[in-house]
């Protein structure tokens, strides 16, 4: 056969979890599926430039459903919540958001979740692709508070672009509509109980809406899209080139266990070094914090034409003729008109303006460390 007319069908096993939105996904045309957090995840629907100009110019919907929660509820919840994270939780209100780390005992990434405080002692984790549920039973159960560990029957999709507040305005009101950048809030869709926050994965304006009923998902798919289409509503799948703009990172991508927040740029400010509470990794974290790190992921422009999808594999950075890090994300932006992307480096190369060598499938090019984020650093698109 033909090598590039041959196809892929993917079979939708049960070993696998769906959303309350996968069939509605599949109605509206996703051609495509990933799997995250043991879940299916929407890959494509259209042409990924065509989605991120939607998104950048409309309004769009993510079944996001893979973004399990943890929820951490009892008398000892906040105790426990923040010993898991080197964040301070005394700096966050109930109703608010923070982006957190989980660490483990030697500082390593376990996850880089948004946390959510709904209560005084109820908190959700919204984590990226790794088992939480399980590192927080493991830490309960040896910890000698009084706290229930589960995962909810809490799904979340994501509203997103610039006329978002469009169609969440139709569907919630002038008072959700309002919550601050990073807040969150109780609603009611005539019935159909949810939690919104004012967050997302792209850096434009948007909201995320947790349904906290699996069984109403197809309903609140269909409500969120009739309230939409005045405004030019359409499904996308999470958009790579936005959120690589964004400088926002995609864990066991860009990062994971071996990682440490100090080697990543920007996390070090998740780490609060003034925080009293003792918390999972302390220790490690201030040892290396004194000692310093020998690698930092930065960011990168790639020269050439533009790249066709995501990488699928890392990209070597080579210098005198070894392997010294890798690309772990690169990608065409359209607005920017280049290609950016993600690197591990040698500390001593992580200096913006620094050039470096790739090993790119098509041959070695020379590419340049690029500060981070590649657009909007003071996020006054988001928090619009």
């Amino acid at each position: 056969m033909d090598v590039e007319s041959a196809s892929t069908t993917l079979y939708f096993g049960p070993w696998y979890r769906k959303s309350p939105y996968f069939e509605a996904t599949r109605r509206y045309g996703c051609t495509a599926y990933d799997i995250y957090n043991h879940t299916y995840l929407p890959a494509y629907y259209d042409d990924p430039v065509t989605e991120y100009w939607h998104l950048l110019n409309h309004v769009t919907l993510w079944d996001v459903g893979v973004e399990r929660q943890v929820e951490i509820t009892g008398p000892d919840a906040f105790d426990f919540t923040n010993m898991l994270t080197p964040r301070d939780l005394t700096k966050c209100a109930v109703g608010q958001g923070k982006y957190v780390l989980i660490t483990d005992e030697n500082g390593g990434i376990i996850n880089d979740p948004v946390l959510l405080r709904l209560d005084e002692n109820h908190f959700w984790l919204s984590v990226a692709d790794s088992d939480v549920l399980l590192w927080a039973k493991g830490v309960a159960l040896n910890a000698g508070m009084n706290v229930e560990i589960r995962e909810p029957d809490v799904w979340p999709m994501q509203v997103q672009g610039p006329k978002s507040k469009d169609v969440i305005r139709n569907l919630f009101g002038d008072e959700i509509v309002d919550l601050r950048y990073y807040w969150c809030a109780r609603a009611d869709l005539d019935g159909i109980p949810v939690v919104i926050s004012r967050t997302g994965w792209t850096g434009e304006v948007g909201y995320e809406i947790y349904l906290r009923d699996g069984s109403r998902g197809d309903e609140l798919w269909e409500r969120v899209m009739e309230a939409g289409r005045p405004h030019d509503i359409r499904p996308i799948a999470p958009c790579e080139a936005r959120r690589i703009e964004a400088g926002i990172f995609n864990y066991r991508s860009d990062m994971s266990l071996e990682n440490n927040p100090f080697e990543v740029w920007g996390l070090e400010r998740l780490v609060d070094l003034d925080k009293e509470a003792d918390y999972i990794g302390k220790a490690a974290l201030m040892r290396i914090r004194e000692k310093g790190v020998t690698r930092k992921l930065v960011g990168v422009e790639v020269p050439g034409e533009p790249l066709p999808v995501e990488l699928t594999e890392p990209w070597p950075v080579v210098a005198d003729g070894r392997t010294i890090g890798r690309v772990t994300d690169a990608i065409w932006s359209p607005r920017l008109e280049r290609n950016i992307g993600y690197a591990w480096v040698p500390i001593e190369l992580a200096e913006p303006g620094t050039r470096i060598r790739v090993e790119a499938p098509g041959g070695a090019m020379d590419a340049t460390v690029s500060s981070l984020p590649f657009l909007d650093p003071s996020k006054r698109i988001p928090a619009a």
